[in-house]
């Protein structure tokens, strides 16, 4: 039986050393304490932006200031929970938190109200005559475009105090998945018991090369999942029902259009991402199926097949350190600026890498704004593990960057652009071990790895995308979102995409429960925008060498001084375009065929 450790039974250096945030729990709630008491020094410019414009700037730098603040006490609380979501004091400290994020939003929400009450014309004045209001010129503009769907100012400050209250869905779903939900032991064709998670098998036993164990966890997971079926889907349909009730009351013409808006991207940016690459990738993904199905000599592959290892004799284990040091060696080409960077954070335990009761699923990096980014993976010596920590350092080095370049208020570009310097670092991590590897063994590994990462934001998330273009249009036409009715659909998208090469059972109609994205707006299309980017930059740096990577640096440091297209266009990438979707298509269809061949041979 493989048991998981506590979390105090975890080698400290396998942990991230929190103490450059707060250096204990005690020191977290005096600054918890001394924000809220702080609330009220935004409270003095109410009324006053008339005044002119030295006092709007007076209070944007005061707002800009709580919220910096703000950000390292909730960053905190929040990577203590997920370190461990079974600790009683986390939970307490994200409470807490989310409790001051309502109390602040509902003490700063008259400052976007009361500039946009101010007379047609004067924050335009401002803006020209105020130099110190430059800075905030990206967040005034955005204000003046939601202007059509602004409510009075008494509805806003309401619907800010609700914050707590609106953002339950994602709450009850993350807490019920870390601390209720439990999955059956379960053994492989030898006898072998082994016990399982929600970390354990996205991490392990979904792409284990012994059938056995790969198909009875995946009964196991899917019966785990099964039990809390009606609960997930009654959490999901609050979501959109949410979000359906806020697109109305803000006249915008749909749900899309509200949840799109915060993106800054034109719809047929979306529309096209969604639509091109399901129709022309899934022909190659069949064939990647039928190519794994024979492989791997099975009768009919299962959903829980898909992520099988093609080659399983070879599975080079790759230690931590090992896997850093390759990381480091592919990165050589972004520049010293870069790579030290990226050393550092694996050297200073800015990592949390062990796997423990309580901690929290998948990988991410958090970057809070004057301090360092953190980042979060479960490391069991795979290739694929190596694949995800250069993903989430290309996160840390861009905030890394743009933390040093720009202001707290300018440092996050939107969604659409966040994924694509995560998976630059992929793409140049597979470059770097192709391009020195003749092994033919080998490049077939790395092959598989780089599928895996167009598997992962082409196909897994881009599904999400459709589950929820469809499920918005039957929230909007009145129709009631039901377990059975995400169920029935899911498995369709899924039957659609893969034709008659996988088998798609019960578990995989109920995938839709294992992502947090459906709570985070129109989150999983934006993985595809960033894998189309960053796979056209890759070939750029290529192709151009070091006129590529400082074209792209630049756009790193820009942070979000500019909307996603804009950065994209900077680095050389014009998505206005459908050519660069194709062409990343394309690039899959290469590697299919590569590995066909190879695997002929």
């Amino acid at each position: 039986m493989h048991n998981r450790l506590s979390r105090a039974e975890v080698p400290t250096e396998q942990t991230w050393n929190l103490d450059d945030l707060f250096v204990s729990h005690a020191d977290w709630q005096a600054e918890l304490g001394a924000v809220n008491a702080a609330r009220d020094s935004v409270s003095q410019y109410q009324g006053r932006f008339s005044e002119g414009a030295a006092q709007l700037l007076a209070c944007l730098n005061a707002v800009e200031a709580l919220q910096k603040r703000f950000v390292r006490v909730s960053t905190f609380a929040y990577l203590r929970n997920a370190q461990d979501g079974t600790n009683p004091e986390s939970q307490s400290a994200m409470a807490q938190v989310a409790a001051l994020e309502a109390r602040l939003s509902a003490n700063i929400a008259f400052v976007d109200s009361e500039i946009l009450q101010l007379a047609d014309g004067v924050l335009e004045q401002y803006l020209a005559t105020e130099p110190g209001l430059a800075v905030h010129k990206m967040r005034l503009q955005d204000l003046l475009d939601l202007k059509p769907h602004r409510l009075g100012a008494d509805t806003e400050r309401v619907l800010a105090s609700l914050g707590e209250v609106l953002n339950a869905p994602y709450m009850v779903y993350g807490r019920s998945k870390s601390n209720d939900i439990q999955f059956a032991p379960f053994n492989d064709a030898a006898g072998n018991t082994y016990a399982n998670s929600i970390n354990g098998f996205e991490s392990n036993f979904e792409s284990h090369s012994d059938t056995s164990v790969r198909r009875n966890a995946w009964q196991s997971f899917s019966a785990g999942l099964k039990a809390y079926n009606h609960t997930y889907a009654a959490t999901f349909a609050t979501e959109v029902n949410k979000n359906v009730v806020m697109a109305r009351l803000r006249n915008y013409a749909s749900t899309e259009d509200y949840l799109l808006q915060p993106h800054k991207i034109p719809r047929p940016v979306y529309t096209n991402i969604v639509q091109i690459i399901q129709a022309e990738l899934a022909p190659h993904m069949q064939r990647y199926a039928r190519l794994r199905r024979r492989v791997l000599g099975l009768d009919k592959l299962l959903y829980c097949d898909i992520k099988a290892p093609l080659d399983p004799e070879f599975n080079p284990r790759i230690s931590y350190d090992d896997g850093c040091a390759l990381i480091l060696d592919s990165l050589k080409v972004m520049g010293p600026e870069y790579c030290d960077f990226a050393r550092k954070t694996m050297e200073q335990r800015w990592v949390d890498r062990s796997d423990n009761i309580g901690k929290s699923s998948g990988a991410f990096c958090a970057s809070p704004y004057g301090v360092h980014p953190y980042i979060l993976i479960t490391w069991s010596d795979t290739m694929r593990n190596v694949f995800t920590l250069a993903h989430e350092l290309g996160h840390g080095g861009h905030f890394g960057l743009a933390m040093q370049h720009q202001r707290y208020v300018n440092t996050r570009p939107t969604m659409p652009f966040v994924e694509a310097p995560s998976i630059m670092n992929e793409m140049l991590l597979a470059q770097h071990i192709l391009g020195k590897s003749s092994d033919p063994r080998m490049r077939r590994s790395v092959i598989m790895q780089v599928l895996g990462t167009f598997h992962h934001n082409f196909v897994t998330h881009l599904l999400e995308a459709e589950l929820q273009r469809q499920i918005y249009a039957m929230a909007e036409s009145g129709q009631s979102i039901t377990a059975a009715a995400l169920n029935q659909r899911k498995g369709d998208i899924l039957a659609a995409f893969w034709g008659d090469t996988v088998e798609i059972d019960d578990g995989a109609r109920m995938t839709w429960m294992r992502q947090p994205h459906y709570y985070m707006g129109l989150y999983p299309y934006t993985y595809s925008v960033g894998l189309v980017a960053s796979t056209a930059m890759a070939n750029r740096i290529q192709d151009e060498g070091q006129p590529a990577v400082q074209r792209w640096l630049d756009v790193l440091k820009a942070g979000g001084t500019m909307k996603p297209l804009e950065l994209m266009q900077a680095a050389g990438i014009d998505m206005s375009t459908p050519a660069p979707i194709h062409g990343a298509v394309a690039y899959v269809g290469q590697l299919v065929e590569e590995l066909e061949r190879a695997f002929a041979e």
